[in-house]
């Protein structure tokens, strides 16, 4: 990841830059992969049963959370563009990307990368550029990820970070595993492992 995120930001032709991003886009999960643990991870963080005993149940689950969740439908949605995008299936991922939006107001850019069992909690989020997001992340409302002007690379984000209301995370840069990021938190540098940070710009607190 590194290597690319490093070589895109030296792209100056457009055709490198969509090879660049159609490298990103063949690393995302399957559709059935991504939904079952994003439905494992929303039930768990809702206080309910997240440990599916088939795959009939897992449907089944998915499919209540749809009705239930704020955003969990929104972002089967996003799950299903980018399944459609890896295949190169034309238009209907636009579909989905507006669904996404009209349901939930999330906005996920085509070379973000979400890892599987990602809780977006309410919905109200805008991700973008070439941004990896690992599992077991929770991010909650009103939140950006993404680039800063004149650039195309965002975050790296670890897994199990927790991202509060408001925050914003511009810029390249690595979040560690298990760091939190505190409400409204304005972040443009590394967050190390297991660090909590909050303000504007974000510094970590003991």
């Amino acid at each position: 990841m590194r290597q690319v995120r490093t070589a895109i930001n030296d792209v100056k032709r457009t055709p490198e830059l969509k090879a660049l991003m159609r490298d990103l886009a063949s690393r995302h999960p399957g559709f059935r992969e991504a939904v079952v643990a994003d439905a494992s991870i929303t039930a768990r963080f809702r206080g309910e049963r997240y440990e599916f005993r088939s795959g009939k149940d897992a449907l089944l689950q998915a499919v209540r959370l749809a009705v239930v969740s704020d955003a969990f439908l929104a972002q089967a949605c996003y799950r299903a563009k980018a399944a459609m995008q890896r295949r190169g299936i034309p238009f209907l991922p636009r579909v989905m990307h507006r669904l996404a939006m009209g349901l939930a107001q999330i906005s996920i850019g085509d070379p973000v990368l979400i890892h599987p069992g990602v809780y977006i909690i309410h919905g109200q989020v805008v991700f973008d550029g070439l941004t990896e997001i690992g599992g077991g992340c929770a991010i909650a409302p009103w939140t950006s990820i993404g680039l800063q002007s004149g650039h195309y690379v965002g975050p790296t984000i670890g897994q199990r970070v927790m991202v509060g209301t408001g925050c914003k995370l511009l810029g390249e840069f690595t979040v560690g595993d298990d760091a939190q990021i505190g409400a409204n938190a304005v972040v443009t540098k590394d967050v190390p492992p297991a660090t909590t940070v909050v303000g504007i710009p974000a510094r970590p607190i003991s």
